[in-house]
Protein backbone atom coordinates (compact mmCIF):
# COMPACT_ATOMS: atom_id res chain seq x y z
CA UNK A 1 0.00 0.00 0.00
CA UNK A 2 1.93 2.99 -1.27
CA UNK A 3 -0.12 5.54 0.68
CA UNK A 4 0.83 3.91 3.97
CA UNK A 5 4.54 4.27 3.22
CA UNK A 6 4.03 7.88 2.04
CA UNK A 7 2.19 8.76 5.25
CA UNK A 8 4.90 7.14 7.40
CA UNK A 9 7.70 9.04 5.62
CA UNK A 10 5.74 12.31 5.63
CA UNK A 11 5.16 12.02 9.37
CA UNK A 12 8.92 11.56 9.86
CA UNK A 13 9.62 14.73 7.87
CA UNK A 14 6.99 16.83 9.66
CA UNK A 15 8.10 15.50 13.07
CA UNK A 16 11.72 16.36 12.24
CA UNK A 17 10.73 19.96 11.59
CA UNK A 18 8.76 20.02 14.83
CA UNK A 19 11.75 18.64 16.79
CA UNK A 20 14.01 21.43 15.54
CA UNK A 21 11.45 23.95 16.77
CA UNK A 22 10.96 22.05 20.06
CA UNK A 23 14.72 22.27 20.65
CA UNK A 24 14.44 26.03 20.75
CA UNK A 25 11.24 25.98 22.81
CA UNK A 26 12.70 23.54 25.33
CA UNK A 27 15.38 26.04 26.28
CA UNK A 28 12.80 28.05 28.26
CA UNK A 29 9.68 25.86 28.66
CA UNK A 30 10.12 22.61 30.68
CA UNK A 31 9.40 19.29 28.97
CA UNK A 32 6.18 18.51 30.86
CA UNK A 33 4.63 21.93 30.19
CA UNK A 34 5.74 21.83 26.55
CA UNK A 35 4.15 18.40 26.10
CA UNK A 36 0.95 19.50 27.87
CA UNK A 37 0.58 22.56 25.64
CA UNK A 38 1.37 20.51 22.53
CA UNK A 39 -1.28 17.90 23.32
CA UNK A 40 -3.95 20.40 24.36
CA UNK A 41 -3.49 22.28 21.07
CA UNK A 42 -3.72 19.01 19.13
CA UNK A 43 -6.88 18.09 21.04
CA UNK A 44 -8.54 21.41 20.18
CA UNK A 45 -7.45 21.38 16.51
CA UNK A 46 -8.89 17.91 15.95
CA UNK A 47 -12.40 18.97 17.04
CA UNK A 48 -13.23 21.03 13.89
CA UNK A 49 -11.47 18.38 11.79
CA UNK A 50 -13.76 15.73 13.28
CA UNK A 51 -16.86 17.84 12.68
CA UNK A 52 -15.93 18.44 9.05
CA UNK A 53 -14.98 14.85 8.22
CA UNK A 54 -17.05 12.68 10.57
CA UNK A 55 -19.94 14.95 11.50
CA UNK A 56 -21.65 14.89 14.91
CA UNK A 57 -22.24 11.13 15.01
CA UNK A 58 -20.15 9.37 17.63
CA UNK A 59 -18.68 6.02 16.57
CA UNK A 60 -19.32 2.89 18.62
CA UNK A 61 -16.38 1.37 20.48
CA UNK A 62 -16.48 -1.72 22.61
CA UNK A 63 -15.34 -1.18 26.23
CA UNK A 64 -12.13 -3.06 25.41
CA UNK A 65 -11.40 -0.89 22.35
CA UNK A 66 -12.06 2.30 24.31
CA UNK A 67 -9.76 1.13 27.10
CA UNK A 68 -6.97 0.24 24.65
CA UNK A 69 -7.15 3.60 22.86
CA UNK A 70 -7.19 5.68 26.07
CA UNK A 71 -4.34 3.72 27.66
CA UNK A 72 -2.45 3.93 24.36
CA UNK A 73 -2.68 7.72 24.59
CA UNK A 74 -1.70 7.73 28.26
CA UNK A 75 1.45 5.72 27.60
CA UNK A 76 2.35 6.96 24.12
CA UNK A 77 1.54 10.66 24.56
CA UNK A 78 1.49 11.65 28.24
CA UNK A 79 4.40 9.50 29.41
CA UNK A 80 6.47 8.84 26.27
CA UNK A 81 6.48 12.36 24.82
CA UNK A 82 7.33 13.93 28.20
CA UNK A 83 10.21 11.52 28.74
CA UNK A 84 11.42 12.08 25.14
CA UNK A 85 11.51 15.86 25.61
CA UNK A 86 13.30 15.40 28.96
CA UNK A 87 15.94 13.22 27.32
CA UNK A 88 16.33 15.82 24.56
CA UNK A 89 16.90 18.57 27.13
CA UNK A 90 19.23 16.51 29.34
CA UNK A 91 21.65 14.95 26.85
CA UNK A 92 21.04 16.71 23.52
CA UNK A 93 19.67 15.66 20.16
CA UNK A 94 22.58 13.43 19.07
CA UNK A 95 22.47 11.04 22.00
CA UNK A 96 18.66 11.12 22.08
CA UNK A 97 18.63 10.26 18.37
CA UNK A 98 20.75 7.16 18.99
CA UNK A 99 18.56 6.00 21.89
CA UNK A 100 15.36 6.65 19.92
CA UNK A 101 16.62 4.24 17.26
CA UNK A 102 15.40 1.50 19.61
CA UNK A 103 11.83 2.36 18.59
CA UNK A 104 11.81 0.10 15.52
CA UNK A 105 13.22 -2.97 17.31
CA UNK A 106 10.68 -2.48 20.09
CA UNK A 107 7.77 -2.20 17.62
CA UNK A 108 8.99 -5.16 15.55
CA UNK A 109 9.30 -7.28 18.70
CA UNK A 110 5.89 -6.29 20.11
CA UNK A 111 4.20 -6.62 16.70
CA UNK A 112 5.55 -10.12 16.25
CA UNK A 113 4.33 -11.14 19.73
CA UNK A 114 0.91 -9.46 19.80
CA UNK A 115 -0.03 -8.87 16.13
CA UNK A 116 1.67 -11.81 14.41
CA UNK A 117 3.54 -9.53 11.97
CA UNK A 118 6.75 -10.65 10.24
CA UNK A 119 9.29 -8.81 8.11
CA UNK A 120 10.39 -10.55 4.90
CA UNK A 121 14.08 -10.84 4.00
CA UNK A 122 14.26 -7.68 1.87
CA UNK A 123 12.55 -5.70 4.61
CA UNK A 124 15.10 -6.93 7.15
CA UNK A 125 17.86 -5.69 4.83
CA UNK A 126 16.06 -2.36 4.54
CA UNK A 127 15.77 -2.24 8.35
CA UNK A 128 19.53 -2.82 8.73
CA UNK A 129 20.32 -0.08 6.19
CA UNK A 130 17.97 2.43 7.84
CA UNK A 131 19.33 1.73 11.33
CA UNK A 132 22.95 1.91 10.07
CA UNK A 133 22.23 5.22 8.37
CA UNK A 134 20.58 6.62 11.50
CA UNK A 135 23.58 5.66 13.64
CA UNK A 136 26.02 7.20 11.15
CA UNK A 137 24.03 10.42 11.12
CA UNK A 138 23.75 10.75 14.90
CA UNK A 139 27.03 9.29 16.15
CA UNK A 140 29.79 11.72 17.09
CA UNK A 141 33.18 10.76 18.52
CA UNK A 142 33.60 14.18 20.14
CA UNK A 143 30.48 15.35 21.91
CA UNK A 144 29.83 18.39 24.02
CA UNK A 145 30.67 17.50 27.65
CA UNK A 146 27.68 16.18 29.60
CA UNK A 147 27.85 14.91 33.17
CA UNK A 148 27.89 11.08 33.34
CA UNK A 149 24.94 11.05 35.72
CA UNK A 150 22.97 13.23 33.29
CA UNK A 151 23.78 10.89 30.40
CA UNK A 152 22.57 7.87 32.40
CA UNK A 153 19.42 9.74 33.38
CA UNK A 154 18.81 10.88 29.80
CA UNK A 155 19.35 7.35 28.45
CA UNK A 156 16.82 5.94 30.91
CA UNK A 157 14.26 8.58 29.93
CA UNK A 158 14.98 7.95 26.24
CA UNK A 159 14.67 4.16 26.43
CA UNK A 160 11.52 4.46 28.52
CA UNK A 161 10.06 6.95 26.02
CA UNK A 162 10.57 4.85 22.90
CA UNK A 163 9.36 1.68 24.65
CA UNK A 164 6.16 3.43 25.78
CA UNK A 165 5.67 4.82 22.24
CA UNK A 166 6.02 1.30 20.83
CA UNK A 167 3.60 -0.18 23.37
CA UNK A 168 1.09 2.61 22.72
CA UNK A 169 1.05 2.25 18.94
CA UNK A 170 0.87 -1.57 19.01
CA UNK A 171 -2.04 -1.36 21.49
CA UNK A 172 -4.01 0.92 19.18
CA UNK A 173 -3.09 -0.79 15.88
CA UNK A 174 -6.19 -2.99 15.50
CA UNK A 175 -8.57 -0.23 16.61
CA UNK A 176 -7.00 2.12 14.05
CA UNK A 177 -7.64 -0.45 11.33
CA UNK A 178 -11.26 -1.21 12.21
CA UNK A 179 -12.64 1.92 13.91
CA UNK A 180 -13.05 5.58 13.00
CA UNK A 181 -9.54 6.87 12.32
CA UNK A 182 -9.96 10.50 13.44
CA UNK A 183 -11.97 9.59 16.53
CA UNK A 184 -9.30 7.08 17.52
CA UNK A 185 -6.62 9.77 17.11
CA UNK A 186 -8.68 12.20 19.20
CA UNK A 187 -9.36 9.64 21.93
CA UNK A 188 -5.64 8.84 22.15
CA UNK A 189 -4.95 12.54 22.79
CA UNK A 190 -7.81 12.64 25.33
CA UNK A 191 -6.15 9.75 27.15
CA UNK A 192 -2.81 11.55 27.10
CA UNK A 193 -4.11 14.93 28.25
CA UNK A 194 -6.32 13.36 30.94
CA UNK A 195 -3.35 11.47 32.33
CA UNK A 196 -1.26 14.63 32.47
CA UNK A 197 -4.04 16.63 34.19
CA UNK A 198 -4.58 13.87 36.76
CA UNK A 199 -0.84 13.86 37.45
CA UNK A 200 -0.85 17.65 37.96
CA UNK A 201 -3.72 17.44 40.45
CA UNK A 202 -2.34 14.40 42.28
CA UNK A 203 1.14 15.88 42.66
CA UNK A 204 -0.02 19.45 43.44
CA UNK A 205 2.06 20.82 40.54
CA UNK A 206 -0.62 23.16 39.21
CA UNK A 207 0.98 26.33 40.61
CA UNK A 208 4.36 25.37 39.17
CA UNK A 209 2.82 24.65 35.76
CA UNK A 210 0.93 27.98 35.77
CA UNK A 211 4.08 29.84 36.75
CA UNK A 212 6.05 28.32 33.87
CA UNK A 213 3.31 29.18 31.38
CA UNK A 214 3.26 32.78 32.61
CA UNK A 215 6.99 33.23 32.00
CA UNK A 216 8.02 34.88 28.71
CA UNK A 217 8.14 32.13 26.09
CA UNK A 218 8.70 32.00 22.31
CA UNK A 219 4.99 31.33 21.87
CA UNK A 220 5.03 31.63 18.09
CA UNK A 221 7.60 28.85 17.85
CA UNK A 222 5.84 26.76 20.51
CA UNK A 223 2.47 27.02 18.76
CA UNK A 224 3.84 26.19 15.29
CA UNK A 225 5.92 23.27 16.61
CA UNK A 226 2.90 21.96 18.54
CA UNK A 227 0.69 22.22 15.45
CA UNK A 228 3.22 20.20 13.46
CA UNK A 229 3.98 17.65 16.19
CA UNK A 230 0.62 17.11 17.89
CA UNK A 231 -1.72 17.52 14.93
CA UNK A 232 -0.21 17.20 11.47
CA UNK A 233 2.58 14.68 12.20
CA UNK A 234 0.36 12.66 14.54
CA UNK A 235 -2.35 12.20 11.91
CA UNK A 236 0.22 11.19 9.28
CA UNK A 237 1.98 8.89 11.77
CA UNK A 238 -1.14 6.98 12.75
CA UNK A 239 -2.39 6.90 9.15
CA UNK A 240 0.79 5.03 8.26
CA UNK A 241 0.18 2.51 11.04
CA UNK A 242 -3.42 2.09 9.91
CA UNK A 243 -2.51 1.19 6.32
CA UNK A 244 0.68 -0.87 6.66
CA UNK A 245 2.25 -3.26 9.17
CA UNK A 246 3.40 -1.54 12.36
CA UNK A 247 6.88 -3.08 11.96
CA UNK A 248 7.30 -1.53 8.48
CA UNK A 249 5.89 1.86 9.51
CA UNK A 250 8.23 2.03 12.51
CA UNK A 251 11.30 1.53 10.31
CA UNK A 252 10.17 4.27 7.90
CA UNK A 253 9.54 6.54 10.90
CA UNK A 254 13.23 6.19 11.86
CA UNK A 255 14.08 8.40 8.88
CA UNK A 256 13.05 11.38 11.03
CA UNK A 257 16.63 11.42 12.39
CA UNK A 258 18.06 11.86 8.89
CA UNK A 259 15.47 14.54 8.16
CA UNK A 260 16.43 16.35 11.38
CA UNK A 261 20.10 16.47 10.32
CA UNK A 262 19.17 17.69 6.83
CA UNK A 263 16.76 20.37 8.10
CA UNK A 264 19.23 21.50 10.76
CA UNK A 265 21.78 22.01 7.97
CA UNK A 266 19.26 23.98 5.88
CA UNK A 267 17.53 25.96 8.65
CA UNK A 268 20.10 26.26 11.44
CA UNK A 269 23.35 26.25 9.48
CA UNK A 270 24.66 23.14 11.29
CA UNK A 271 27.58 21.41 9.62
CA UNK A 272 27.03 18.30 7.54
CA UNK A 273 30.05 16.10 6.80
CA UNK A 274 30.84 13.10 4.62
CA UNK A 275 29.83 10.60 7.30
CA UNK A 276 26.41 12.22 7.68
CA UNK A 277 25.93 12.24 3.92
CA UNK A 278 26.79 8.52 3.82
CA UNK A 279 24.30 7.95 6.62
CA UNK A 280 21.61 9.81 4.70
CA UNK A 281 22.41 7.67 1.66
CA UNK A 282 22.12 4.42 3.62
CA UNK A 283 18.82 5.57 5.13
CA UNK A 284 17.45 6.43 1.68
CA UNK A 285 18.54 3.02 0.31
CA UNK A 286 16.84 1.28 3.22
CA UNK A 287 13.62 3.22 2.67
CA UNK A 288 13.61 2.29 -1.02
CA UNK A 289 14.00 -1.39 -0.10
CA UNK A 290 11.22 -1.20 2.50
CA UNK A 291 8.86 0.38 -0.05
CA UNK A 292 9.74 -1.98 -2.90
CA UNK A 293 8.48 -5.13 -1.21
Amino acid sequence: MVWGEIFALSSALVWALAVILFRRSGETLPAFELNLFKNCLGLVLLIPTLLLVEGLKLPSYTPTELFLVLVSGLLGIAVADTWYLKALNIMGAGRTGIVSSLFSPFVILLSSIFLGERLVSWQWLGFILVMSGVLMVTWRSHRSPVDTADVKKGVMYGIGAVFMMAVGVVMAKEVLETGSFLWTVELRIVGGVSGMLIYILASAKWQSVKRNFRQPQPWGTVIFASFLGAYFALILWLAGYKLIDASVASVLNETNVAFIVFLAWIMLGEQINRRKLMGLGLTLAGVILMMSV
